[in-house]
C-alpha cells in the first residue's frame, strides 16, 4: 500500500490505524527493521526534530504516523500541508514499530533527495568517502560533519551502512536532507570520477605516513574514512595518501571523531586561504 493512495486537505480528517497488519504498518516496520528505505524509496524519519528538518529541507513528506498521545502537537506541525497523509495510531502499535527507545510518537515517510555524482564534486570540491562504515551512528554523524564544515558531499561506497537507515538519518540531524549524497557506489567508478577531476585523496590511518596537519586540503580532495575494525581497503589506499591524527594516550579515533578532526582541518585551511 502506497501512502500515496491517502491524500488529506485538513488536519481534522486523520485516520486512525489500529492494526499491525495494515500493508502501510508491515512497509514501514520492513524498513525499519533492514535499515533500508520502504519499498517506495521512502527514508523513515522518527522525531519532530527530522519532521521540522524535512521540511525545511523541502524535501517530500508523504506520511506522517503520529501516536495518540502527541495528536495535537502533529496536527500543528502538518497544518497547511497539501500532499501529506497523516494517520494516527493508538501508543502501543506506534511503540511497537518504533526505531527509538525514548519515542517522541512522530515518524515521517519522506522522499529523499537525488543527487548526481557530478553534484559532489562541485568547484573546489571537498568529498567525504565512507568505505565500509559499519556503524549508523557514525555514518550519519559523518554526514552532519560533512554539511558542518562545508564538504561538497559524501560517498558511501557499497559495503557501507545504509545511508538511509533510520539510526544513521537521526545521527545526521537532518544534514542527510541538504548534503549531496550518493549511496551504494561502486568503488572502481568513484576512483575514476575522483581520477579524473584530478583530486588529491587521503586515507585516514593511525599510523599514516602524513600527519594531517601536514595535508594541503585547500585542494580538491577526497578523504576517506574507512570501516571502524578494518579501515580503508586496500583498492582504495593504493591510491591515496595514508594520513594519521595525532594522539596522546590512544591508538586511533572512531570514525566520526576521525572524519570530523579533518574536515574541521580542511575548513580551517580554506578560511585562512580565502
Amino acid at each position: 500500500m502506497d501512502a500515496s493512495h491517502f491524500t488529506f486537505y485538513t488536519v481534522y480528517c486523520m485516520p486512525i490505524l489500529t492494526s499491525a497488519r495494515n500493508p502501510l504498518i508491515k512497509e514501514v516496520r520492513r524498513a525499519i527493521l533492514k535499515g533500508s528505505t520502504t519499498a517506495d524509496g521512502l527514508c523513515i524519519a522518527e522525531s519532530f526534530h527530522l519532521l521540522e528538518e524535512a521540511l525545511r529541507s523541502d524535501c517530500r513528506v508523504k506520511a506522517i504516523f503520529a501516536s495518540e498521545s502527541v495528536r495535537t502537537a502533529v496536527e500543528t506541525h502538518v497544518r497547511g500541508l497539501r500532499e501529506t497523509s497523516v494517520f494516527v495510531l493508538p501508543d502501543a502499535l506506534f511503540d511497537s514499530i518504533s526505531a527509538t527507545e525514548s519515542s517522541q510518537g512522530v515518524m515521517a515517510l519522506v522522499r529523499p533527495p537525488q543527487w548526481t555524482l557530478e553534484q559532489l564534486f562541485r568547484g573546489q570540491a571537498l568529498v567525504v568517502v565512507l568505505d565500509g562504515v559499519q556503524d549508523p551512528g557514525n555514518a550519519g554523524a559523518l554526514i552532519r560533519a560533512a554539511e558542518a564544515f562545508g564538504a561538497t558531499g559524501v560517498a558511501s561506497v557499497k559495503g557501507t551502512v545504509s545511508s538511509y537507515n533510520p539510526k544513521t538519518i537521526r545521527a545526521s540531524a537532518g544534514s542527510i536532507f541538504r548534503v549531496p549524497l550518493v549511496s551504494g557506489i561502486d568503488e572502481r567508478l568513484l576512483l575514476t570520477a575522483i581520477e579524473q577531476r584530478k583530486m588529491d585523496m587521503y586515507a585516514l590511518m593511525p599510523k599514516g605516513v602524513l600527519e594531517l596537519g601536514e595535508c594541503d586540503l585547500t585542494r580538491k580532495c577526497a578523504l576517506i574514512v574507512g570501516s571502524e575494525g578494518h579501515g580503508v581497503n586496500e583498492r582504495l589506499r593504493a591510491k591515496a595518501m595514508d594520513v594519521r591524527i595525532p594522539t596522546v594516550g590512544v591508538e586511533s579515533l572512531n570514525a566520526a571523531m576521525a572524519g570530523g578532526i579533518a574536515l574541521y582541518q580542511a575548513r580551517k585551511q580554506r578560511m585562512s586561504a580565502s
